[in-house]
């Protein structure tokens, strides 16, 4: 599902260059729940961006599902996300204006889909939240507006889903609802899932950790308590 080869990222200010992944390397396959891991600036979310083909490389590249993102223009990386990727980030960035429900149609309203309507409805009743439809998100607590984002990331299907620090402002047992959820999800749909985390425990979750050091892939270990891991792709 995702092919990193020789992936490197620089950024530059004046005559400063700053390398912030060096070459990684490493394959997901189709289905896998990966977790990122590694203490700040050592660039995981950075990786998560190329991945998501949110930036551009310095050098190496990333295949997504059979695409080479650096062969697609910008509006065609964008038309790839929207078909293919649903996005989970720490701070929710729903739609203050918009309810529950419109805020989980967007993606669909997006590729101009009639019945976007009922499928968000129906995914906030998967994910608890029924009764709050028609609320706004200032109404909702913390964890009810990151099941709202959960679901608009899920309602169009995506082959990927990808997650930077989703529990990262929840307390311990809402943000093990959410990864309950995630794992759910995964499982009934066979989504590939990339989380980004500095939570050891919900690491320990996923089928795989990739550990990241300054820039560079230090680790890539299977999980035992990853529950129906695909093997590791080499």
């Amino acid at each position: 599902m995702i092919i990193v080869q020789n992936l490197s990222k620089t950024y530059r200010s004046g005559e400063q260059a700053l390398t912030v992944l060096h070459a990684v390397d490493f394959h997901i396959a189709p289905g896998e729940f990966v977790a990122i891991v590694g203490p700040s600036g050592s660039g995981k979310s950075t990786l998560l961006g190329l991945l998501a083909g949110l930036d551009t490389p310095s050098a190496g590249g990333v295949r997504l599902d059979g695409v080479e993102l650096s062969d697609l223009s910008e509006d065609e990386r964008a038309r790839l996300r929207r078909e293919k990727i649903g996005f989970v980030f720490q701070s929710f960035q729903l739609i203050a204006s918009l309810t529950a429900q419109e805020n989980v149609q967007v993606p669909l309203e997006l590729r101009g889909e009639p019945d976007a309507a009922p499928r968000a409805a129906a995914l906030l009743q998967r994910v608890g939240l029924a009764a709050r439809c028609g609320h706004y998100p200032v109404q909702l607590s913390g964890g009810e507006q990151q099941r709202v984002a959960l679901a608009r990331a899920f309602v169009h299907e995506p082959r990927i889903l990808f997650a930077d620090e989703p529990t990262g402002n929840l307390d311990a047992a809402t943000g093990h609802g959410i990864v309950e959820l995630m794992e759910a999800l995964n499982r009934e749909r066979g989504t590939t899932l990339v989380l980004v985390t500095h939570d050891p425990e919900l690491a320990e979750r996923a089928h795989r950790t990739i550990r990241l050091a300054d820039g560079h892939v230090v680790a890539d270990t299977r999980n035992d308590r990853g529950a129906g891991a695909a093997e590791v792709a080499p």
